[in-house]
């Protein structure tokens, strides 16, 4: 890339965040579909920025930093909605990045994934809630501060989780694969469904409520020493928290992509009888990989449940983790900028554009709002598209196997020196 080309592309890429970061901050501040626009508008930057290849990194590295870390906080203190939007992102980037190892580097597709999130979660909620202190006695449940000490104890609880389920399949690939862990995802949710009797663990369909949250203390400090209220300081502790974890998420899965375990996941994906041939120990390499991803997915299901502060089976379905496989297939297996991306464009998509344009249908249908003598009064709560975020999704996947099918942002895999190889590993 020609050094000519940085400023150009540098300059146009700050003055671009700052007026939309301006724009954001002191012109669309609620809610409506342009402000949905101009809140996409402002994650625009993150994309770009995170491109190295073709963006100063310097720059990068500025950008990233001032969206992340000024830009977004500020606006979402003003508005929850935006920040609720940015942990959910965050949430589900950790988890596409804990599957992307198990499906896009070692190549085993995996379609029960969201279980081990579902184990974190129901780790977390039956130590820290009301629940848990009738099922196991005195010293419980746990306070909020125990948030983080529960969380490290997850990664090994979700890794051996995803180790128990790497044994008996480890002879498996392909099909037969995805169908016992598919059955294995739906093992988990059926015992979360009716493990209330005859030992009430899970509660059954009603769920875990009243789970413990971290740092409460210190969101009341914050408010009671600024005009902003708890739930806001609240909102930007979890928000802090899903940034420090999308961090580590990153730099792990860039290490191990660039590590001894990362190539022999590779080997073993591309083809594993002549990975086994050159030495590749097909038994450790699988399991590291089922319980490196699940570690992923309990760690974050810990933060799930206590930001919800309620779980239920129906949070943890089989729609949950296709939904996570798609993200990383939408942005490229193998690619954790591609999955980032998935994970952000899925996200918003769900929980924003979609449910931001059936609020701007159901305002025109309210107004009587005509065109060419049609009124919207007239128009069925069927086109609601919040209703058709499955058909939706299930399109633009479509579209992208045919016109894109390896992702918006293709993996690439560079070559390596045995000496940094070496000092990854």
């Amino acid at each position: 890339m020609a050094q000519g080309r940085f400023p150009d592309r540098s300059t146009w890429l700050i003055a671009y965040t700052l007026a939309v970061t301006l724009l954001c901050v002191f012109v669309f501040t609620g809610n409506g579909l342009i402000d949905t626009v101009a809140f996409l508008a402002l994650l625009v930057p993150l994309f770009i920025a995170s491109d190295f290849d073709k963006t100063d990194p310097r720059v990068g590295r500025l950008v990233l930093a001032f969206v992340l870390l000024c830009a977004l906080p500020v606006i979402g203190m003003r508005n929850t909605f935006y920040l609720d939007v940015a942990i959910q992102v965050g949430i589900f980037a950790v988890l596409a990045l804990g599957l992307n190892i198990v499906v896009g580097f070692a190549g085993l597709l995996d379609l029960g994934f969201i279980a081990f999130f579902a184990v974190g979660a129901y780790l977390w909620a039956i130590l820290s809630s009301p629940h848990g202190a009738a099922l196991l006695g005195s010293g419980f449940p746990l306070q909020g501060d125990a948030f983080f000490v529960i969380a490290i104890v997850a990664v090994f609880v979700a890794a051996g989780a995803g180790a128990l389920l790497g044994l008996p399949v480890l002879r498996l690939k392909g099909d037969y694969l995805a169908i016992v862990t598919l059955g294995f995802g739906e093992v988990i949710r059926v015992l979360a469904n009716n493990l209330d009797k005859p030992v009430n663990i899970t509660n059954g369909p009603q769920g875990v409520a009243g789970i413990a949250q971290p740092l409460t203390e210190a969101a009341r400090a914050l408010a009671t020493a600024t005009t902003a209220p708890a739930f806001k300081w609240q909102a930007l502790i979890y928000y802090a928290v899903v940034l420090a974890l999308v961090l580590v998420a990153v730099l792990a899965n860039r290490r191990l992509d660039s590590s001894s375990i990362g190539r022999s996941w590779v080997a073993i994906r591309e083809d594993e009888i002549a990975a086994q041939a050159m030495g590749v120990p097909l038994v450790r390499t699988k399991l590291i990989a089922f319980a490196t991803g699940a570690a992923f997915a309990g760690t974050m299901g810990v933060l799930f449940a206590a930001k919800q502060t309620f779980v239920s089976p129906e949070s943890f379905d089989f729609n949950q983790s296709i939904g996570i496989l798609a993200m990383i297939v939408l942005g490229g297996l193998g690619s954790i900028r591609g999955v980032m991306m998935g994970a952000g464009l899925v996200t918003i998509l769900n929980l924003q554009v979609l449910k931001s344009l059936s609020a701007g249908l159901n305002h025109l249908r309210a107004t009587g709002f005509e065109i060419f003598g049609w009124s919207f009064a007239n128009l069925p709560t069927q086109f609601e598209p919040s209703k058709y975020e499955r058909l939706i999704f299930g399109l633009i996947l479509i579209a992208m196997m045919l016109y894109r099918p390896r992702g918006l942002v293709p993996a690439e895999r560079r070559p390596i020196s045995a000496r940094d190889a070496r000092r990854a590993s």
